[in-house]
């Protein structure tokens, strides 16, 4: 499940603020991902969609720990966990 989250992590960290706030699409494993960040206090909200199944993710990103949900499942893991993938294809930022 946590090879779903890198990409998004890893580009949510790379992404300069002013961006973060549009739309953002990337491709890993051939799957296209669209998803948004905002800033809630110290938490990061990554929230998004799978967009060939419509699986709607969202992702609270703490200073140690993400939690979240995607579709139906909650999912939480330490941020340490959480390394940069190689491949990851950045289609837009809108």
């Amino acid at each position: 499940m946590k090879k779903f989250f890198l990409p998004i992590l890893a580009l949510s960290t790379l992404v300069p603020a002013a961006a973060q706030a549009q739309e953002q699409r990337f491709e890993h494993e051939g799957r296209i991902y669209s998803y948004t960040v905002a800033r809630t206090g110290d938490t990061r909200v990554i929230s998004g969609v799978e967009e060939k199944t419509g699986k709607p993710f969202v992702l609270r990103v703490g200073e140690h720990r993400v939690r979240g949900t995607v579709g139906s499942q909650q999912v939480s893991f330490p941020l340490r966990e959480v390394e940069p993938l190689a491949k990851v294809t950045i289609l837009a930022s809108r």
